[in-house]
């Protein structure tokens, strides 16, 4: 009897090893994979072109953004990435990063917001926009994400983020809960992190911006939540959107104590 059951553990130990193995093969080769290519990421190249242009004198007014205030004080850029999306009382408005970074180049430079706003990404302005967003998420890697949640606009923006992480439409009844509300999920050979919580959403929300080897690109927030509702088939939000910034709110509150990573990059 007792061999029996030997003969049968092995027999079950056979049938279930070779899918276990190339699961666990799989996610192992990605991680290989990101881990060789983070050897000289070119993300690198986007973090000094950010560092150059947050000293430069441009826009019509000549300035630099040296005196931007992304929430630790005029200038200060360190630790601010990690705790972005916040409140800002000039603007009386929740911002992220890149949003933030569009004031500051409309007060202090004279550029146009709303032009900026509506140039496409990886062109023009939105380009650099990009790069200063780079560099100063980099300043702030190792660090704990720490969103405050202080104020009543930040408190209501992790409640709107909430219900649309959790909101299904569009032809395919997709949310983005669909794809990162458990744990467990893949797309083809892609782990999908659980963002409702941690490690998920500290290590999901803080590796954006990320070079994309896919398409050699280099990606910031807003452009990776674009590109999320691009594949639910939703319209496509505006640039620095309610949306958009709430949804970063809630995946930010949610990576609270997460380490950020950025710039990183993805496939």
């Amino acid at each position: 009897m007792k061999q029996t059951k030997l003969i049968l553990v092995a027999a079950l130990t056979g049938a279930l090893a070779p899918g276990a193995w190339a699961q666990k093969s799989a996610a192992d080769g990605i991680a290989e994979y990101r881990a060789m290519l983070a050897d000289g990421n070119p993300s690198e190249l986007f973090e000094a072109k950010g560092e150059d242009l947050w000293k430069q004198k441009r826009g019509p007014k000549k300035e630099s953004l040296e005196r931007c205030d992304l929430g630790k004080g005029p200038g200060i850029v360190k630790g601010a990435f990690v705790e972005l999306p916040r409140f800002f009382a000039d603007t009386r408005k929740v911002q992220d990063l890149e949003s933030r970074l569009v004031t500051c180049m409309e007060t202090l430079q004279g550029f146009n917001a709303a032009d900026i706003a509506k140039t496409p990404f990886g062109r023009g302005e939105q380009n650099n926009v990009t790069a200063l967003a780079t560099w100063i998420s980099g300043e702030s890697r190792g660090m704990k994400f720490n969103l405050p949640q202080t104020e009543v606009a930040e408190k209501t923006m992790y409640e709107v983020g909430k219900r649309l992480f959790f909101a299904r439409g569009g032809p395919h009844d997709f949310s983005c809960a669909s794809c990162h509300g458990e744990d467990g999920k893949r797309i083809r050979l892609q782990d999908l992190p659980n963002l409702t919580q941690n490690p998920g959403a500290g290590s999901g929300f803080g590796a954006w911006p990320a070079y994309r080897v896919s398409n050699g690109q280099m990606w910031g927030m807003q452009l990776r939540l674009n590109d999320c509702y691009r594949q639910q088939r939703f319209p496509y939000p505006l640039f620095g959107s309610d949306a958009t910034i709430a949804l970063g709110v809630y995946l930010g509150v949610n990576g609270k104590g997460g380490e950020s990573i950025a710039p990183a990059i993805k496939r």
